[in-house]
């Protein structure tokens, strides 16, 4: 196997190419892994070249009520009160902890992405 590590643009490109080729082979063959392999360099290629940032607490929470259908009146028993439920949806309050554990367990939402501190809100 002629694989190298991932560190130009052009060995990017060149690894994305191997891989469109490979994507029908077979598990347990010598494509196979060699797919395999040329799937990790690339994933480790974009994780430091192409980071993806996190959405905001309310962003995550939205993108959230539209997967699953759910109104803010849903968000009640995580969040509290209806009231507090538009404040924290209109960027008027902040999460608590407490917030932020129901919504994640409840509703399966990154305590990463909830704990992320919003933008306008960053003390400058």
């Amino acid at each position: 196997m002629d694989i190298k590590p991932i560190r130009t643009k052009a060995d990017y490109r060149a690894a994305l190419k191997q891989i469109d080729k490979l994507m029908l082979a077979e598990r347990d063959t010598p494509e196979g892994e060699r797919l395999d392999i040329l799937v990790t360099l690339v994933e480790a290629y974009e994780r430091k070249h192409f980071p993806m940032d996190l959405p905001d607490p309310v962003a995550a929470i939205r993108f959230r009520m539209e997967q699953s259908a759910l109104s803010p009146k849903d968000l009640v028993p995580m969040i509290g009160r209806l009231n507090r439920v538009y404040e924290v949806l209109n960027r008027k309050r902040p999460l608590t902890l407490k917030m932020v554990w129901r919504l994640h367990r409840g509703l399966g939402i990154p305590a990463e992405s909830l704990i992320k501190q919003d933008e306008g809100r960053r003390a400058a």
